[in-house]
């Protein structure tokens, strides 16, 4: 298949429980619960995405035919060093486009694949992380993994609700919208009344990195 890559990256990893770490950063490009396209985000299911996942021209962006391409991209993209290399495979919405041919691929040049995933499709099984922050209304199908990453407040999502799911950590993170305020007031009353859940930050946008 021809991966549609919106851009790849060096950086470090600002959210969840590996923030800090040394990573390069795979977003593909598309999303089934949002076009992309502003004039369509009040009618998408998922209104409050901050992220440009739209076509394949962010840097290191592009198509790539083969996965041992996009491999060696990554590859090139992490630069020198053969220890703890982690690619986080984001979106738009990843699984749209991942397949094991790619895990593989990465995992042969000594990768730990790391995922990001609405949870709305099935995860691939050769993934080392998987993170999944689900969306109000959406069916999810994925409800087992590394981390479950609420961001908050969404109205129809109980996190009582979501406590019976199968991940390792529980994470609340404020939502990145106009009253940033309340919603960081709101992620610490419940990590405060609810100890499953910790609170987590974008810690990348608290310094700059993308």
């Amino acid at each position: 298949m021809t991966y549609a890559v919106k851009e790849l990256f060096l950086t470090l990893q600002g959210e969840g429980v590996q923030s800090g770490s040394r990573a390069v950063f795979l977003r593909f490009a598309g999303c089934n619960l949002w076009s992309g396209r502003e004039q369509d985000r009040e009618q998408a299911q998922c209104s409050f995405c901050d992220t440009d996942f739209v076509g394949t021209d962010g840097p290191g962006g592009g198509k790539f035919e083969h996965p041992d391409g996009l491999a060696a991209a990554v590859e090139r993209a992490w630069g020198e060093g053969q220890d703890e290399r982690l690619v986080v495979i984001t979106g738009g919405e990843p699984m749209l486009q991942l397949d094991s041919p790619l895990v593989e691929a990465l995992h042969a040049r000594g990768f730990r694949v790391a995922i990001e995933t609405n949870g709305t499709l099935p995860a691939a099984a050769e993934l080392d992380w998987i993170c999944v922050s689900p969306k109000a209304g959406t069916k999810v199908v994925q409800r087992s993994g590394n981390e479950l990453k609420l961001v908050w407040p969404q109205d129809g999502l109980d996190p009582r609700d979501l406590e019976t799911w199968d991940f390792d950590h529980f994470l609340v993170q404020p939502m990145d919208c106009a009253d940033r305020e309340a919603a960081v007031e709101s992620a610490i009353r419940l990590a405060m009344e609810r100890p499953l859940w910790r609170l987590a930050l974008q810690s990348h946008k608290l310094v700059g990195l993308p």
